[in-house]
């Protein structure tokens, strides 16, 4: 398992706050305090996870995030000061996997960290890494979004929870349910983040005329539909 994780601060305090408490768990750390050393580091030691703070100077984190995520879909947990709902949907539509706010607690962050590591993870040695409908195909092997055999860009988190209501078929989920399977038991975000991601696969779903549907099942939460 690679357990090498890449701290983005340009705060100092803070990136040795981070890297002490990761190094008791065992974990390897690289830190860097711009954007331009960030994605250099990246692209050298291919971490496992990234902890990415927004307000770099240079490149920001946004850009970062762009970046990485044109290549790799290594785990990306926002750390910043922006606490705004604009900010973290943001955040979330280029990819990040969770989005903690300044000031912080490090045993949080630390619980953040295992639970997405353990997702990546469980996501890499699924037995299925592919599920396919009519006009529609979700590999999460290669995180690929296929519609009308057209290739379709999407975040990992879109990715992932797709292709979990694709892979059970006609069972309705709870959105606490859906945080708990496709973003960790120990995922401390609200229900929200499930609406963003529904909201955005459905944008790009839009105007499909397959015998499937991504529904809401009012009061309740979302499933795979297969029409009859």
């Amino acid at each position: 398992m690679n357990s090498k994780i890449l701290i983005v601060d340009d705060e100092k305090n803070i990136v040795e706050l981070i890297r002490l408490y990761l190094e008791k768990e065992g974990f390897k750390t690289i830190c860097a305090y711009n954007g331009d050393e960030a994605l250099s580091l990246f692209n050298h030691h291919s971490p496992a996870l990234v902890i990415l703070d927004i307000m770099l100077p240079g490149m920001d984190g946004w850009q970062v995030c762009r970046e990485i995520r044109k290549s790799a879909n290594t785990p990306i947990i926002m750390l910043t000061a922006k606490s705004d709902t604009f900010d973290k949907v943001l955040g979330l539509e280029l990819g990040a996997d969770d989005y903690m706010t300044k000031p912080f607690e490090a045993k949080e962050l630390l619980a953040r960290v295992k639970a997405v590591l353990r997702r990546s993870e469980a996501h890499e040695t699924a037995s299925s890494k592919e599920v396919s409908y009519e006009k529609l195909c979700i590999n999460i092997e290669n995180y690929e979004l296929k519609i009308n055999d057209a290739q379709v860009d999407a975040p990992p988190k879109e990715i992932e929870l797709l292709y979990f209501l694709a892979s059970n078929p006609n069972r309705v989920y709870t959105r606490e349910q859906l945080l708990e399977e496709v973003w960790g038991f120990d995922y401390f975000g609200d229900s929200r983040t499930v609406d963003v991601h529904v909201k955005r696969l459905r944008e790009k779903l839009e105007g499909i005329n397959a015998n499937w549907q991504l529904k809401t099942v009012w009061g309740v939460g979302y499933k795979f539909e297969i029409k009859k």
